[in-house]
Parts: structure tokens; C-alpha cells; sequence
């Protein structure tokens, strides 16, 4: 069974996603305001700057994987399961369609 990749879109205004922020971190972006001059997240009218420095804060207490497990490895920035607390914007951001959940 292939590992589903589930996409939120963290920034509607510049339809920036939790992967492209973890693509970044995995590139190298360690500080958030040079994430915002990259993506230009959180700069049009900033109501997903909360959940865009949480899935920042969470992509770079992540270690970085390597080349030849992206395929597979849940820790790669291509896809990551989440496990944040209930109450999180992440969390409360983050729907997934059942029908894809039904093997």
C-alpha cells in the first residue's frame, strides 16, 4: 500500500503548502523571515502566519533524510505524517477525505 502524502495549503494567498516550508528547511532555510522573502508567506494578510511558523518550527526539529529513502520514509520532507498537539493550528487546519482513507 503506497504511503499517502496529504498536502495542506498553509498560505491561501500565495498557495503555500506545509511541503513546499518543509522543501525549504530541507534546502536549508533555518530562520523564518528568510522563509517569508523565498515564499512570500505570511505577506499578503498574514492570517496563516501562526500556522505557517508552527509547520516551520515543526520542519526544523525534524532531522533532515537523506536522498534515497524519499520514497519512503514518513520523515522526508516530500510527506510527514504530523503527530502535534489537538489543539494546534496545524491540527485544526488539517483535513483529510475519508474516501482516500478506505483501503
Amino acid at each position: 500500500m503506497p504511503f499517502f502524502r496529504a498536502i495542506m495549503i498553509v498560505c491561501l494567498c500565495h498557495r503555500v503548502s506545509d511541503r513546499d516550508i518543509r522543501r525549504q528547511v530541507a534546502e536549508g532555510v533555518s530562520n523564518f523571515e528568510v522563509l517569508q522573502d523565498e515564499t512570500r508567506l505570511a505577506s499578503a494578510c498574514g492570517s496563516c502566519l501562526d500556522c505557517a511558523r508552527e509547520v516551520f518550527d515543526e520542519a526544523l526539529a525534524r532531522p533532515a533524510c537523506s536522498e534515497r529513502c524519499a520514497d519512503r520514509c514518513a520523515g522526508h520532507a516530500g510527506g510527514v505524517p504530523i503527530s502535534l498537539p489537538a489543539g494546534s493550528q496545524v491540527m485544526r487546519r488539517l483535513s483529510v477525505r475519508p474516501e482516500l482513507l478506505a483501503g
